[in-house]
């Protein structure tokens, strides 16, 4: 009787979660901003992708006869950079390592802070106070002195730039995740299934983690496009990707000084950063709204 009592209380809460996201996705497809930001992003996406499959030009090969073409000109449909290299297949390419740097500092300052905001917030008491005054001593210096603080001293680099951001994401994150987790945790489910026997890694995996995830994950997905210009940022000041690697960030560095001669070109890695950003912004808003259940 009381494995049939323990089978029934775990499958209404997974119905209950099904159910749920059923309708979230249906309110979110019923959205045209955020489904038109969707598409966007995925052919953002798709072209970094398949770049080598798409007949573009290589993105290395410059010629200085025809550095700084206009956009539309013949053979370089969006002009070419200060080198005469194809802008068009250095954006493609360059979508590769922009979305990299500013995606996966996110990805992984949401697991760790979701993590840590979760035990925070579960455990309570003296566990909390050490991982939340530990994370405030991080979260006290603005996003990007913190960023370009640690990136100047790992080094300029790929990977140190994503380690930079990721420690500048962790605990924004992990003040998100301990707040929703205090709320949730002394609701009725919670103390059904601490007084079932569950242990606390059983309740904060089966019975929290669902009920806290959504707003965390909304949260994050915002500061997606808050990576991308710190991202972007890190590389204009030479922390970030080196030449000759095409990164929309460094696009922008190299191109500062032609600005007065081809501004239209020069403007295109910023136009792709503020077009990615605002898409990310919108689909979270969209996101937000699709999980009201107040709505």
């Amino acid at each position: 009787m009381s494995a049939i009592t323990d089978a029934a209380l775990q499958a209404a809460p997974a119905d209950k979660a099904r159910g749920y996201w059923t309708t979230v996705g249906r309110r979110i497809s019923r959205d045209k901003v955020s489904m038109a930001c969707a598409v966007i992003l995925a052919l953002i996406f798709l072209s970094a992708v398949l770049a080598p499959w798409l007949g573009l030009a290589d993105p290395y090969q410059g010629s200085m006869i025809h550095r700084l073409r206009h956009i539309a000109t013949p053979g370089y449909p969006l002009g070419s950079d200060e080198l005469g290299r194809d802008m068009l297949a250095r954006l493609v390419y360059g979508g590769r390592l922009s979305l990299i740097i500013g995606i996966l500092p996110v990805i992984l300052g949401f697991l760790i802070g979701t993590s840590l905001g979760l035990i925070a917030g579960y455990a309570g008491g003296k566990v909390n106070t050490a991982i939340m005054r530990t994370v405030d001593v991080f979260y006290a210096f603005p996003s990007v002195l913190l960023a370009i603080a640690i990136s100047g001293a790992l080094g300029a680099g790929i990977v140190n730039s994503i380690v930079s951001l990721t420690i500048v994401f962790v605990p924004q994150i992990t003040r998100v995740a301990e707040s929703v987790t205090t709320g949730v945790r002394n609701m009725d489910f919670v103390e059904a299934a601490r007084a079932s026997g569950a242990g606390p890694f059983t309740i904060m995996r089966v019975h929290m983690l669902g009920n806290v995830l959504g707003p965390i994950f909304v949260y994050a997905t915002g500061l997606i496009s808050v990576s991308m210009i710190l991202a972007a940022g890190l590389s204009f000041l030479g922390l970030g990707t080196k030449p000759p690697e095409p990164e929309w960030g460094l696009m922008l560095n190299t191109l500062r000084t032609a600005i007065y001669v081809n501004p239209w070109v020069a403007a295109l890695p910023g136009v792709m950063i503020f077009a990615v950003s605002i898409c990310f912004n919108l689909l979270s808003d969209g996101m937000r709204g699709a999980m009201d259940i107040r709505n």
